[in-house]
């Protein structure tokens, strides 16, 4: 038997046709308020929906913030007034503890999650309250305290009240739970000119919010309320946050933190509370660029470490008339600015320390004298250990003298760099001709210079202006394997790498050449210097306006440099005397505190290691007596076989003689044969060299050295020579054969030095393109072969 139901009647008598007629329109009925209600639901969730996803401006679309500039740990380095002169910082809802949530929540609304925007029951018992003869009581939720604060009503009245009523309903339709506690927490008063929980925590405790204590947020929570005279009156806080605590203890009875003292009073919030710090370089990176939060890479450490090491020179220098100094630090390894000092004190108006001397244009001295000699390494014009010649020297109109006023005569590329001797450099800068040191700073990035006619050959003296700020990114570039490149400020800037202003190996060389610049203390390197080691440079501009010294400490760049920012001249503004000492002070502590890393220099492909005669820098033959370990660039680096030193055979009384055969009691003896020139040069300079006796008029007199010149094996004369893939790499066999008195031979391309070998032995060869080289062999007694050889080379 079938169940009876509402769509199927029971068995029996059927109903009168009157009542069934009722009974189906009553069915009728409900179906259709039942579908009308369905409807309403739809298009009730419909608008629902729409206006929350009907795009619109956010939250925070009218508010502006203030501005932050943070350091590369996220601690404040400044804070400005936003436009309406508050203070106000975004923090987004996951970055402020629960504490602080929970803390607001239960003062100012209990049921935030749980209303639509207006809490019925909490209107009822506020209007019973105050128009009942009770105590006056408010009922605004968050969501309409959020709506008064945005929208700038004013709720003192009915109208007023009720506006704010429909505006939170809007607020609830239009948007999340968590976005509006999030633009609550951000806008929230909080006294005086500080709205939101972030500014709030910075000002009233100097931390992030993402740092507050449960001790801290009570506080902090009971400030919405009454904010003016709560920020004002710390009895009047501490009360409130003493009843909120009590609830708190209620609401949360098992919280691992209530054991402490958590009724905190909060200390008086001025804007003195709020960091200064990186005075000038907050304040470039605040005109410069345009986000609302600027995180940088500047490190607090090294930030103070830098500032206190400047003022104190600066004061206990103050009675040679230093009044001034900079000093800026960057990092090689991700190029980012690590400490910014841009004056002495930037608060002290008689030495304009508000000017930024790190973007200041001055002179740079002989601060730029390492990358003329890094471009003359890369022409072939010298090695490192190249004897180049200090001597009075006239270029045209041009005669540059030294700064001691005094000549050196010959001493090595790597001496004429490190003491800063003006003939050489202008030499160089000679023989480089265009492009040259000009062409380099404009590549590199250096505003504000003029045609390179304007310098001539003084640029290579310090003749143009430059930022110490361009300066640093010099030696940044410097090592960086000569790779122009930008200084980061910002941890989202990329890390920009130009073109190449010098080789890898050119470098590398110069580098090594400056890390024998001894310290202005005298003071040898230590097991820190070892680790660290410091190749660095001084600069003192015409007529003693700027005092400079620059360099490299490890895998930092630091510049720093002294003087007045209104340009007055001081004799004491000497690079070596006055900025080295503060460069060494910030170096050595920078090894101190700096983060400890295994920092090797090791030389790049295509630099070698060679051994050169100590007195000539050439390639050492049988009568160098000493030899010295030197860098060079085959194929690149100018080297031949030295021929300073010959043997000359004399008798007792040192006269030379003539033979063979030779008189009885005669000896051969090995001098050192300078041209006329450099020998006037070294007893003018009291510099003891033995002159070598007058040869007598019989043949060479010098060279009584008997046997034959090498002679060249391989290659073999007039073939030409075409080397596929697999013999390039493995290369072109030289070999030659030499008198039995000759131990070495020196292979040279032209004017590139090649490499050396034993007699008999070989020597592989690469040659860099197709063409025809004439090789040269010379073994160690001076005698030389020569050979043309075409080669072509293939896929």
């Amino acid at each position: 038997m079938r169940r009876a139901g509402w769509w199927r009647p029971a068995q029996g008598p059927p109903p009168p046709a009157s009542d069934l007629q009722q009974t189906l329109s009553s069915r009728r009925r409900g179906w259709r308020w039942l579908y009308g209600v369905l409807v309403v639901a739809i298009v009730l969730g419909l608008v629902v929906v729409g206006v929350r996803l009907w795009p619109g401006p956010g939250l925070f679309a009218e508010v502006a913030f203030s501005r932050q500039v943070l350091a590369a740990d996220g601690s404040l380095l400044r804070m400005t007034l936003a436009p309406d002169q508050q203070y106000r910082e975004h923090v987004p809802l996951a970055d402020i503890p629960d504490s602080m949530v929970q803390a607001m929540l239960l003062k100012e609304d209990r049921y935030f999650y749980w209303h639509p925007g207006i809490n019925p029951v909490a209107l009822l018992r506020a209007v019973r309250e105050t128009y009942g003869g009770g105590t006056r009581m408010g009922a605004s939720t968050v969501t309409m305290q959020l709506a008064r604060r945005l929208y700038g009503l004013n709720t003192r009245t009915v109208g007023g009240k009720l506006q704010q009523m429909a505006l939170a309903l809007w607020l609830e339709l239009r948007h999340g739970k968590d976005e509006l506690l999030e633009a609550y927490l951000n806008l929230v008063p909080m006294g005086g000119n500080i709205e939101g929980v972030g500014a709030a925590s910075r000002l009233y405790f100097g931390k992030p919010a993402s740092r507050l204590s449960l001790s801290e947020a009570l506080a902090l929570a009971v400030m919405p309320q009454q904010p003016t005279w709560r920020s004002r009156s710390g009895a009047a806080q501490r009360r409130a946050t003493e009843a909120l605590l009590q609830d708190w203890l209620q609401a949360y009875p098992d919280d691992a933190r209530n054991g402490g003292a958590l009724a905190l009073e909060l200390p008086p919030a001025t804007q003195r509370r709020l960091p200064f710090s990186a005075p000038h370089f907050s304040d470039h990176l605040l005109a410069s660029r345009s986000d609302t939060v600027l995180q940088t890479t500047l490190s607090p450490v090294l930030q103070r470490m830098a500032e206190t090491t400047v003022r104190q020179f600066v004061r206990q220098q103050a009675s040679r008339g230093v009044r001034n100094a900079t000093a800026l630090l960057l990092d090689s390894r991700d190029l980012s600015v690590k400490a910014w000092v841009g004056s002495a004190d930037y608060f002290d108006v008689s030495i304009h320390g508000q000017v930024d001397g790190i973007r200041a244009r001055r002179s740079p001295g002989s601060t730029l004298k390492p990358f003329l000699y890094g471009l003359a390494l890369d022409r072939g014009l010298i090695h490192p250990l190249s004897m180049l010649r200090d001597i009075p020297t006239a270029f045209g109109y041009f005669q540059p003298e030294n700064f001691d006023g005094k000549f050196a005569g010959p001493l090595t590329a790597r001496d004429a760099l490190i003491r800063s001797r003006n003939i050489p450099a202008v030499w160089l800068a000679n023989r480089l001709g265009r492009p040259g040191l000009h062409d380099l700073l404009v590549r590199a990035g250096v505003s504000g210079l003029r045609e390179e006619a304007h310098y001539g050959l003084a640029l290579a003296l310090g003749g143009g202006e430059l930022t110490p700020l361009e300066l640093a990114q010099l030696y940044l570039a410097l090592g960086r394997d000569g790779r122009a490149v930008r200084a980061r400020m910002l941890q989202g800037d990329p890390a920009t790498v130009g073109e190449t202003l010098m080789s890898p190996g050119a470098s590398f060389m110069v580098r090594d050449m400056l890390r024998y610049n001894p310290r202005p203390d005298g003071l040898p390197p230590d097991r820190r210097g070892a680790q660290w080691p410091v190749a660095w440079k001084t600069g003192t501009s015409w007529g003693f306006h700027d005092a400079w010294s620059a360099g490299l400490i490890g895998p930092y760049v630091l510049v720093v440099w002294v003087g007045n920012f209104d340009g007055r001249a001081n004799p004491a503004f000497i690079g070596a005397q006055m900025a080295a000492p503060l460069f060494f002070r910030l170096a050595d502590a920078l090894a101190a505190i700096g983060p400890r890393v295994d920092w090797r220099d090791s030389p790049p492909q295509g630099v070698e290691a060679v051994q050169v005669c100590r007195a000539s820098g050439d390639l050492p033959d049988r009568w160098c007596p000493q030899t010295v370990p030197s860098w060079f660039m085959p194929g690149v680096s100018p080297i031949r076989v030295s021929t300073l030193h010959r043997p000359v055979r004399v008798d007792a009384a040192g006269r030379a003689v003539c033979g063979p055969p030779f008189p009885e009691g005669s000896r051969l003896e090995v001098f050192e044969f300078w041209p006329g020139e450099m020998r006037r040069l070294f007893d003018a300079a009291s510099v003891p060299r033995r002159h070598p006796p007058s040869l007598p008029a019989c043949g060479t007199g010098h060279a009584q050295v008997a046997g034959d010149p090498p002679s060249i094996l391989a290659p073999l004369q007039g073939v030409t020579y075409r080397l596929g893939s697999a013999e390039q790499e493995a290369g072109l066999l030289l070999r030659a054969s030499a008198d039995s008195a000759a131990t070495r031979l020196y292979w040279f391309a032209g004017q590139s030095y090649l490499g050396q070998s034993a007699p008999g032995e070989g020597l592989a060869w690469h040659p860099p393109r197709s063409g025809a080289y004439r090789l040269r062999v010379s073994d160690d007694l001076g005698r030389s072969a020569e050979r043309q050889v075409q080669v072509e080379l293939g896929a």
